[in-house]
């Protein structure tokens, strides 16, 4: 597809916040002979996302993540995906007209969720969990390249991206992983380690071109819930889930080297 090197798309949530900056914006990059556009355009040369996470990974979805990049203003708590702030548009234009940025990748994973009739596929930017309907307990096998590792038992299993490492898996008690580094983590939720049951308490690294299938018990096909960076998925007689990291990616502005490591610092210490 060709790509119009003069329109940007405003992507933006319905807060007042949000909807002020959007038209401060949009004002500034006419000025600076841009088209900004609030309907999505494919042929735009970047997509500009205001608000917080939730709006960043909302955008992504909703436009079936496209291979334009993405910049981030937050207005909302958080903001770790949302680089800039509304009183750095100025600065921002500047430098994105004198193509002083990097270009960040994020990984992406992708599963695929068999059931006795049918597959189905999700891609997460954050992460895909699985978990039990109703909180209950769920009993999981989970291989690597199809080798056993573990019958699990307890809440549920979260797979991160390296980008979704700070998130759910983060709250969870998983590690901190740089987003360049090409892998998949296995965070358990409250892993019951008993007599009766054993399931290793602690996340695990998995190598980014690695398989991870997970087979629930024949007796929790119908037990499960899959959620996708955090929307809800239920599927009857579910037999297996396959978690790999996805041959889509998304691509991020970043305008300060140094940013990840703020942000860690900002906002969590």
């Amino acid at each position: 597809m060709m790509v119009d090197s003069k329109i940007i798309n405003i992507i933006s949530n319905r807060n007042y916040e949000s909807r002020k900056t959007a038209e401060i914006l949009s004002h500034k990059l006419v000025s600076n002979g841009y088209k900004p556009t609030l309907k999505y355009d494919p042929k735009a040369e970047l997509n500009i996302c205001i608000g917080g996470d939730g709006a960043f990974l909302r955008a992504i979805h909703r436009n079936a993540f496209p291979d334009i990049p993405f910049v981030g203003i937050n207005t909302g708590h958080l903001g770790f995906f949302q680089e800039l702030k509304p009183k750095e548009i100025d600065t921002f234009i500047r430098r994105y007209m004198a193509n002083d940025y990097n270009t960040d990748t994020l990984f992406l994973v992708d599963a695929k969720v068999c059931t006795r009739t049918k597959c189905f596929y999700l891609t997460g930017i954050n992460e895909i969990a699985i978990k039990g309907i109703k909180s209950k307990v769920v009993h999981l096998d989970v291989l690597i390249d199809n080798n056993h590792l573990e019958k699990y038992s307890g809440d549920g299993l979260i797979i991160s991206t390296p980008a979704g490492s700070t998130a759910y898996n983060f709250s969870a008690g998983g590690s901190i992983v740089y987003p360049s580094i090409a892998m998949l983590q296995i965070t358990p939720l409250a892993p019951i380690s008993s007599s009766a049951y054993r399931s290793l308490l602690n996340s695990i690294i998995v190598p980014g071109e690695s398989v991870i299938s997970i087979k629930p018990e024949y007796r929790y096909e119908n037990s499960i819930l899959v959620l996708n960076d955090g929307m809800e998925f239920r599927y009857d007689d579910i037999t297996q889930i396959d978690l790999t990291m996805s041959d889509k990616k998304i691509y991020k502005l970043s305008f300060n080297k140094e940013s990840y490591w703020n942000n860690l610092k900002t906002k969590f210490l």
